[in-house]
């Protein structure tokens, strides 16, 4: 077969299918030109997900007709003002997005520059169909109707119209939060779903696109170093979410999925959350243009850095310092349904003051049997219901006042697992477990930093018996592992002697500690890196040496929890990311008696 040139509406079909994948395709490249025009405004409205219109206007620079002919030719573009592609600063540059559109739907745009006529052009599957004057207010409105109508091959793999509609939705947001001083707004079905004003601080901006709880949930991120810039928005640790949805990264205002960015982001919080949980973030590389590779993938939604390992570090070290800097700090509201959990005492309809005070009312004997039904509805307890699992002692000298510490003082301990302590604008509640766990691993930590975490010898080695491909794991890390304080040797097989433990876990449990590494080896060992995997040793070791949930304390012991948990970095969370601490403010205490 011999090889022919192919005639141009076919090579713009063949664009299409790389830049236009589906509706979202088409209006992100519609919004990045309204935004490449110095666009302030910018007005969507969407029908049936985008599948049968989408409608972008804009109070950019405009066009007049004669760039409006060229902008839709292939390989077109006011974007280049010389042949330096490596210096692009505008979010498009390739000058296919137009022309692709046009040949597999309707296209009309119409444009007026300030101080000119208006203009439209028209074109139906690549083929004109309309030109001529306009009238439109200064600025473009560019219409998409029936994407792939005509190559029905593509338009059944999209999908239904509310995938398609999300979609639509997702690529706004991305683009309103790379852009704050831009008003956007968005209409479905003449529903309006989205508007955010222009001039926004950025982390206004993202918390009104993603969640207003973040606004009170978040850390500001900002490092630079080597003319690299990073700045952001990002959520503590116990504010996250099941699915990795929410995280937007951007690369001189350009939106990109890119794997070292999301690898880094996963490895900043890598011992602060579940693996099954994942943060909310919003973040920004200012990167020279000579830094970064733009032009990789022909949606442009993927970069490529000059130097991938000072990227990854600068995201890693950003996030780290912003969430060290925040120290004990957990998510900062009570949760609304634990809230309306708590019940209220009935209120007896008769009025207080008619109620007989000294007089019992008259009763038999038997009345007074311990298995009889109470006569006030359950709302005192029977000689047989448990007492309740709270313990408060006499303080040996006078409690400090709450106003002295941000987490308060120790007034009691609740289930022998919470630590009730009082702070001057509200109760906070202590998980025991979950706080020591953290402020354990941040002590072996610290001593990895320093000589090395202290070890305690058994006074009689203990055997622990597992399978062979669990010992043979654990024999590979064997030098990793007395690093931190866990000397093992292999005896036989299926079996491993455990000769001393990390001094700082105390009387931990042997069998289940060595149990839990091997198991946490066999699951991620592969998948980690080596500071990785010391990280995931040091948090099952913590874990096994951090105070119990039903251990009983003395009010000593929780002021001296609190007072280490206000000093130690991370500390408003645990290592799998669940909050040690929660508040419950003055405002819900109140709320919770009726008096607000």
């Amino acid at each position: 077969m011999s090889i022919r040139r192919l005639p141009e509406h076919l090579v713009n079909r063949i664009a299409a299918g790389e830049v236009v994948e589906r509706p979202a395709s088409a209006l992100k490249e519609i919004v990045e030109n309204a935004l490449d025009a110095g666009a302030t405004r910018v007005a969507i409205r969407l029908s049936n997900g985008g599948l049968d219109r989408i409608e972008v206007s804009d109070d950019g620079c405009g066009m007049d007709s004669g760039d409006m002919a060229l902008a839709l030719e292939r390989h077109a573009t006011s974007k280049l003002p010389d042949d330096a592609i490596e210096n692009v600063a505008t979010l498009g540059f390739r000058g296919e997005a137009l022309p692709s559109i046009a040949s597999v739907a309707r296209l009309s745009i119409d444009s007026r520059p300030r101080g000119a006529d208006g203009w439209n052009r028209t074109v139906d599957n690549g083929q004109l169909v309309a030109e001529g004057p306009t009238a439109l207010p200064p600025g473009t409105r560019v219409i998409v109707e029936q994407l792939f109508g005509k190559v029905p091959a593509r338009r059944k793999f999209l999908r239904s119209p509310k995938a398609e509609y999300a979609a639509c939705l997702d690529i706004v947001r991305r683009l309103a939060m790379a852009h704050p001083a831009v008003a956007f707004s968005v209409e479905h079905d003449g529903r309006r779903v989205l508007g955010v004003q222009g001039e926004e601080a950025r982390e206004e901006r993202v918390a009104a696109l993603t969640d207003r709880a973040l606004a009170d949930n978040h850390v500001i991120v900002s490092l630079e170093r080597e003319g690299i810039r990073l700045s952001g928005v990002a959520s503590i640790p116990t504010y996250n979410r099941g699915v990795g949805d929410h995280q937007y990264l951007f690369v001189n205002g350009r939106p990109v999925r890119d794997r070292l960015l999301i690898g880094a982001l996963r490895g900043a919080y890598a011992d602060m959350l579940a693996r099954d949980r994942h943060p909310v973030v919003a973040l920004f590389l200012d990167v020279p243009p000579l830094e970064v590779d733009v032009n990789v993938h022909p949606a442009k939604t993927e970069v490529r850095f000059r130097d991938p390992a000072l990227i990854r570090g600068m995201i890693v070290s950003g996030l780290r310092r912003a969430l060290d800097a925040e120290g004990f700090r957990a998510v900062q509201h009570a949760d609304p349904a634990a809230l309306s959990a708590w019940k209220s005492e009935p209120v007896s309809p008769t009025p207080i003051g008619s109620m007989p005070i000294f007089e019992a009312p008259a009763a038999s004997p038997a009345s007074y049997n311990q298995f009889a039904p109470s006569s006030f509805a359950d709302r005192r307890p029977s000689f047989i219901t448990p007492p309740p699992q709270a313990r408060a002692e006499p303080a040996a000298a006078p409690a400090p006042e709450g106003n002295s510490f941000p987490l308060g003082v120790a007034r009691g301990q609740v289930a022998r697992t919470y630590i009730v302590a009082e702070a001057e604008d509200g109760l906070v509640i202590v998980d025991q477990h979950a706080a020591h766990e953290r402020l354990t691993l941040e002590r072996m930590r610290r001593a990895m930093e320093g000589q090395g975490v202290a070890s305690q010898a058994l006074l009689l080695p203990e055997v622990v018996e597992l399978d062979e491909p669990a010992c043979d794991r654990l024999e590979a890390r064997i030098a990793e592992l007395k690093d931190f304080g866990l000397d093992l040797e292999r005896f036989g097989p299926s079996a491993m002697l455990v000769r001393s433990v990390p001094a700082m876990l105390g009387q931990s449990d042997v069998q289940g500690l060595v149990t839990d590494l091997a198991d946490d080896l066999a699951a991620y060992d592969s998948a980690l890196s080596l500071k990785e995997r010391l990280d995931l040793v040091a948090a099952t070791m913590a874990c096994h040496g951090s105070v119990r949930a039903g251990r009983v304390l003395s009010v000593a012991e929780m002021n001296a929890l609190l007072r280490e948990m206000e000093v130690t970095p991370r500390s408003g969370q645990c290592n799998h990311g669940r909050p040690t601490w929660v508040k419950l403010d003055h405002n819900s205490i109140e709320k919770l008696f009726g008096r607000k």
